[in-house]
Parts: structure tokens; sequence; C-alpha cells
């Protein structure tokens, strides 16, 4: 049995987002919004300020997912992971959503923590970002496109201009 880590990397600006949100992900594709699915495939996300939504990700539907092992749970099975994910989630609606420091990452971070996954407790934002890069798998072409697209087309810009630049 495998559960699921939902990662998210369309920009899609909503009332939890500022319009500045979206060039840092066009730069940086693989940061995008996380959250975490139950063993019976209910995604929790901490979408914004005091609330963590359940079915329902704060930027529309999945791009990518990266699938995990239920029997890496320290206390084994699903119910231990089910609970630390509720855990997590409870936590996490009692917390001011901050960009930088605690968002969507930490709140995977916490219930991955919680259930001792793969037997550690330093899981991170900067270490499930770059697991989450390499592990990951997009559940479409489609998806792909939405993750990579932006930034493929503003690095053919800059691209662009920086050859035009210098061939004068």
């Amino acid at each position: 049995m495998s559960v699921t880590i939902i990662l998210h990397a369309v920009i899609i600006l909503c009332m939890y987002c500022q319009i500045s949100l979206a060039l840092p992900r066009w730069l940086l594709p693989f940061i995008g919004h996380m959250g975490i699915c139950t063993s019976s495939g209910v995604i929790r996300d901490f979408a914004g300020p005091y609330f963590v939504s359940e079915d329902n990700m704060a930027f529309g539907r999945p791009t990518k997912y990266w699938k995990l092992d239920v029997n890496k749970v320290y206390a084994s099975g699903s119910s231990a992971w089910d609970t630390a994910v509720h855990d997590a989630s409870e936590e996490y609606k009692h917390r001011m959503h901050n960009l930088c420091c605690d968002n969507c990452h930490s709140h995977v971070a916490m219930a991955l923590n919680l259930m001792r996954y793969d037997n550690s407790t330093s899981w991170n934002m900067v270490k499930l970002c770059v697991l989450s890069l390499v592990y990951s798998k997009h559940v479409s072409c489609a998806g792909f496109l939405k993750t990579w697209l932006p930034f493929f087309m503003l690095a053919g810009i800059v691209l662009t201009v920086s050859l035009a630049l210098n061939l004068r």
C-alpha cells in the first residue's frame, strides 16, 4: 500500500496569493503548493492562515504526485499515517501562514515527522522540495506543461534578449 504527497505548481492567483508570487515560481518551478493524502486518498493542504483544506487544494488540481510507502511509517500501518496527517492538520488550523517559514511544505513535513516516516524526524521544507523534484511524477502531459512551460518561456525570452543585446 502506498500513500501520496500531492504537489501543485500551477500559478493561479487567489485570495491567499499576491501577484508577486508568480515570478518566483516561474523562476523555480519545483517550488509549488504541496499537500498530503490520507490513506483513503483525501488531500489535506495548508491553504492559508488558520485553514487546512480537505480535498480542495488551494491552487486547483494537482499537477504532480510522489507516492510514499506506508510501510515506512514508524508505528506501521495506515492508521498511524492518518493520525499523523490529522494531527498536523489540526495543528496548522491554528497557525498563521508565512510564505517563507511556515507554509504548506511545513505542514507536510510536520505530518512526516509525526509519523517518523523512514525513521526520520528531520523532514523540512528544503528536504521536501529537493526530494519532490527528484521523486515526484507528473499526473499527465498537461501537468508537465503547467509546471514547466512558464519557466521555459521565461528562459527563452531571457536567452533571446541577451543574445540580441550581445549581437549588436
